[in-house]
């Protein structure tokens, strides 16, 4: 997909309150910008990398420029904009990019769900039945070209994956696809250092019969749009 916006080209000076980045623009001038991602941003937010930012042009908004993508460690691409997560799934499965979730009649999102007060990110129905898709995105890159989630601690993830078990226990497909918005992540796996409860979690979830794929993006100044099945490693 098209950014909708042109992006300017800045330098991160810091991160903080979560939604909130101080970025060095145009002649040393610095500006505060509006930070969508509320995770902890791990190798994503560090003092002095290349940052990419649109104005949205609204008068009206506290901070008009939002924050869309950040070079790391000098060689690679993030995009830092979470929100972006479902609608690039969206995009690849009806490109027929991600081979896996091909053959459905309709796609819905932000469908309730379950028994934990859920809303599924994407749901495909068709003569086949029913497949439930939970989109997580993908952005700590660790080494040797490996990714992991969550970067934080995450109880939101562990309920998604209860909620899948369930489904795949009454005999729909459930799938959680991770959404890699990172050029350097050649395969993704569960960050046991980080959140232990979220791996054991997921395990129990692929043994459930929850089916697990991860697509990483193919990104620049100009567009982003998910490209390439990579390894999920348990």
């Amino acid at each position: 997909m098209k950014f909708e916006h042109p992006l300017q080209e800045g330098k991160l000076v810091r991160r903080y309150k979560r939604f909130m980045a101080d970025v060095e623009h145009s002649e040393d001038k610095v500006i505060t910008i509006h930070c969508p991602n509320t995770g902890s941003m791990k190798n994503c937010s560090d003092q002095g990398s290349r940052v990419w930012f649109w104005d949205s042009g609204n008068p009206k908004r506290k901070y008009p420029h939002s924050w869309e993508l950040v070079e790391v460690e000098e060689q690679f691409l993030a995009c830092v904009n979470t929100g972006r997560a479902n609608a690039l799934t969206k995009e690849a499965i009806n490109n027929a990019i991600i081979s896996e979730l091909q053959g459905y009649e309709s796609l819905r999102t932000e469908v309730k769900y379950g028994e934990e007060g859920s809303r599924i990110d994407l749901l495909l129905e068709g003569p086949q039945g029913r497949c439930y898709v939970e989109v997580k995105n993908v952005t700590l890159l660790r080494e040797d070209g490996l990714g992991v989630f969550p970067d934080a601690v995450t109880e939101r993830g562990r309920k998604h994956l209860r909620e899948l078990m369930k489904v795949a226990a009454a005999g729909d497909r459930a799938v959680l696809l991770y959404c890699v918005a990172h050029t350097g992540i050649e395969r993704v796996s569960p960050a046991d250092d980080l959140d232990p409860a979220y791996g054991e979690t997921l395990r129990e979830a692929v043994t459930a019969g929850v089916e697990i794929y991860a697509y990483r993006a193919e990104i620049d100044s100009e567009s982003i749009s998910l490209r390439y099945p990579i390894e999920v490693c348990l």
